[in-house]
């Protein structure tokens, strides 16, 4: 177990009806302090992960262990965790202070102990004042704040967060994730968070771990997780990708692989998992990395890693641009411009794409 691990799953594995798996042989380790997403699409593994850490789901096989001590038949109860859910679970005949109160209260923590605690959790999630109202009474962003600041009032070693912005309207959902951030940056306790939103998963976290049919596909810090995918399925799953499909051609002397498209066009980069020559190629690039020129580009068509294309749609997006290019027998192609360009492209018009070899990743 790494020496900075404050919650190891070793080997767990978790079935419901005894023949398939939901989750494979997990093995995790999460760091002391870190923000760390479970990220994945629904049935990916990544809530009941959640679960079992939580204590409310049991694993069926493999051992959860907390500072290296093992925590996987030990109630939920005991595990000193705070807890947030999607629905808040706020109880709705209970004022603001006594839900934030009641795990003290359950604690048998003496009650001007509470009050202080109280006030100070409040004081954190900026809900000053607001000890005397109703859920009722609150918008769904403070009732939010509520659920947090109950998990945070007992001074847990971890907070558990099951999509805690998923019932908020966009707006409001990413000034909580801006607001998430900075307090555990100013706590430093170990924040566990589950979403199947790329853009909070990318916004908030430390790491983020990729789940897929019960596995872990890539667990990494979010910018090497964006611009570096180690397969498909993750590069396909975080932000968007152009994709062009071919063959594994030869290895140059700087050790990138060409991608021989079927027209025999030849474009050169980053082999991800050393496919042999001759076997299919699925190639991946973000669209914010491929320039596009409304000119031919010195040497033309023959130049390397240019693509001719045309405009299909121009769609405007606030900060960029967004254009849909058709690709002579390839799937459509996405290119995300700068408002800041001179130039304004308009549906069929012939367009100069140029993919550079350390962007262009080729999977097998």
């Amino acid at each position: 177990m790494p020496a900075d691990a404050q919650v190891s799953f070793c080997g767990v594995q978790k079935s419901y009806d005894g023949q398939s798996l939901v989750v494979r042989s997990l093995d995790l380790h999460i760091r002391r302090g870190e923000f760390l997403t479970l990220l994945g699409p629904s049935g990916s593994g990544k809530t009941t992960t959640l679960m079992m850490l939580a204590g409310f789901e049991s694993p069926t096989a493999g051992e959860i262990l907390l500072d290296g001590t093992p925590i996987t038949r030990t109630p939920p109860h005991k595990r000193n965790f705070g807890m947030v859910f999607q629905n808040y679970a706020l109880f709705p005949h209970m004022t603001v202070g006594d839900n934030v109160g009641y795990p003290l209260t359950v604690r048998r923590v003496p009650r001007d102990e509470i009050a202080r605690r109280v006030k100070q959790a409040l004081a954190m999630v900026q809900l000053n004042g607001k000890d005397d109202r109703y859920p009722a009474q609150l918008s769904g962003g403070q009732q939010q704040r509520v659920a947090l600041a109950r998990a945070l009032v007992f001074d847990p070693q971890l907070v558990l967060m099951d999509e805690p912005l998923g019932a908020l309207d966009k707006q409001l959902r990413e000034h909580m994730q801006i607001e998430l951030k900075a307090l555990h940056q100013r706590l430093g306790v170990t924040f566990v968070y589950v979403t199947h939103d790329q853009g909070e998963a990318l916004t908030m976290s430390d790491r983020v771990a990729v789940f897929n049919d019960g596995e872990i596909q890539m667990i990494d810090a979010v910018e090497r997780l964006y611009e570096e995918p180690s397969n498909r399925f993750v590069a396909g799953f975080i932000g968007d990708s152009t994709v062009l499909q071919g063959t594994a051609g030869a290895t140059d002397a700087l050790g990138r692989r060409e991608l021989i498209l079927a027209d025999g066009k030849h474009l050169l980069g980053v082999d991800v998992n050393g496919v042999p020559a001759g076997q299919p190629l699925t190639a991946s690039i973000r669209p914010e990395r491929i320039e596009a020129s409304p000119v031919a580009l010195a040497g033309g068509a023959d130049t390397p890693n240019v693509l001719q294309a045309t405009v299909i749609d121009v769609l405007y997006f606030g900060d960029h641009l967004r254009l849909r290019c058709a690709l002579p027998g390839q799937p459509e192609a996405t290119v995300k411009l700068p408002l800041s360009g001179n130039w304004h492209p308009q549906p069929g018009q012939m367009v100069w794409l140029r993919m550079a070899p350390q962007y262009l990743r080729l999977y097998a």
